[in-house]
């Protein structure tokens, strides 16, 4: 697999005589990769991926449920944060995917009629958009790099001469210059 955006030739690999077939998507840790890193093959799997296991636990935070609110909201949180990470690099539109299914799951589970806005539904139930959940796990995952015993892992976070080509929002924290005593 070549991460580029250019269009490229694909150079046939070939090991022991057999010829490795060629893939624009990769799955890595429970995470898809594809080729332009856009994020989008992961944002579609990933709510397919919520559809399926929400759909498991259905019978648990359904309507008549008898499990409290609190409960059922901390079943769907399991079932929602691993991997959204890697969205928050990704376009609106494609965070809007992943909204639009917890906005559905969320109404369903607090049994909430059509009229109610989603904003204060998550307001009133103390959830997370999606956005504010990519950003907080970003800022969790940066504070680690920064504690972090190898100096390559600390170096990711300077971003100082980076060339963003793509109209894409960093999923850390814009102008962060790391000087770290370590490192040198």
């Amino acid at each position: 697999m070549n991460f580029t955006n250019k269009r490229c030739q694909h150079i046939p690999i070939t090991i022991y005589d057999r010829v490795i077939s060629h893939s624009n998507t990769a799955k890595y840790l429970g995470i898809t990769l594809d080729a332009k890193l856009c994020c989008k093959a992961h944002v579609k799997q990933k709510r397919e991926e919520l559809r399926l296991k929400y759909k498991k636990i259905y019978w648990l935070t359904e309507r008549r449920s008898a499990l409290s609110i609190h409960n059922k909201l901390m079943l769907y949180k399991q079932i929602f944060t691993y991997g959204i990470q890697l969205c928050g690099c990704t376009k609106q539109s494609n965070i809007d995917i992943i909204q639009r299914f917890q906005n559905k799951a969320l109404r369903s589970i607090v049994d909430a009629p059509c009229y109610n806005r989603n904003a204060d539904l998550h307001r009133d139930r103390q959830m997370e958009m999606v956005t504010n959940e990519t950003g907080k796990f970003a800022k969790k995952h940066e504070e680690r790099l920064l504690h972090h015993v190898n100096v390559a892992a600390i170096q990711l976070l300077d971003n100082s001469d980076l060339v963003r080509r793509l109209k894409r929002k960093k999923p850390f924290c814009a102008g962060v210059v790391i000087i770290n005593s370590r490192a040198q």
